[in-house]
């Protein structure tokens, strides 16, 4: 078996694992006291984008590769051969970052990065931005989500934005043939990053 294979393995059996934590983050309760509230995302005055139509029927992958606010996040995702995973069934939910989200990061942060010796925090990084399944900005509830990357990631809304971390979502609901794309200003680094 490959090194790509195994990567794209593991990565699909965190999603297998994952799925039913992220289904019922995103799910509304049963719980009397608990109050179920609309997408915040949904409430924002962002328009669904023509977009969002065009690319149904391209992977999440072909979508990231097409768009030129996505050529960083297009590069990072083939230095940690994810591309076969972004291109598989999924169905995947992701959160990306713009270019100008990665030219933000802290002075150097991207090119250690991208280098052949952090693939793995790489990877981690990218797996932050996924959770399992298809989830529209109409089934987005605020809280904890579990990412593909293991570490949960807490959406929240306030003055009608909507914030994953600390990154806002600027366009949401991009649909894609195996999944959805909310676009996000800011890149989200996992709890307890290490680089060498």
């Amino acid at each position: 078996m490959t090194r790509r294979n195994a990567v794209s393995n593991l990565l699909l059996g965190f999603v297998g694992l994952g799925l039913v934590a992220a289904s019922a983050a995103c799910a509304p309760t049963s719980d009397t006291a608990t109050t179920t509230t609309e997408s915040p995302i949904a409430e924002s005055p962002m328009a669904e984008s023509p977009a969002s139509t065009a690319t149904a029927n391209e992977t999440i992958d072909q979508v990231v590769a097409s768009n030129g606010s996505f050529s960083t996040l297009n590069a990072a995702i083939q230095a940690a051969d994810l591309g076969t995973t972004l291109s598989g069934t999924g169905p995947y939910t992701v959160f990306a970052p713009t270019d100008a989200a990665f030219a933000a990061l802290p002075a150097g942060t991207l090119d250690q990065l991208l280098l052949p010796e952090n693939k793995a925090e790489l990877q981690k990084v990218l797996t932050y931005h996924v959770i399992p399944g298809s989830v529209s900005s109409a089934q987005i509830t605020p809280g904890a989500v579990n990412t593909v990357e293991g570490a949960p990631v807490n959406i929240a809304a306030s003055a009608g934005e909507v914030t994953v971390g600390d990154a806002k979502v600027t366009q949401p609901d991009i649909t894609a043939s195996n999944g959805v794309i909310h676009v996000i200003d800011k890149v989200l680094l996992p709890p307890g990053l290490q680089l060498q």
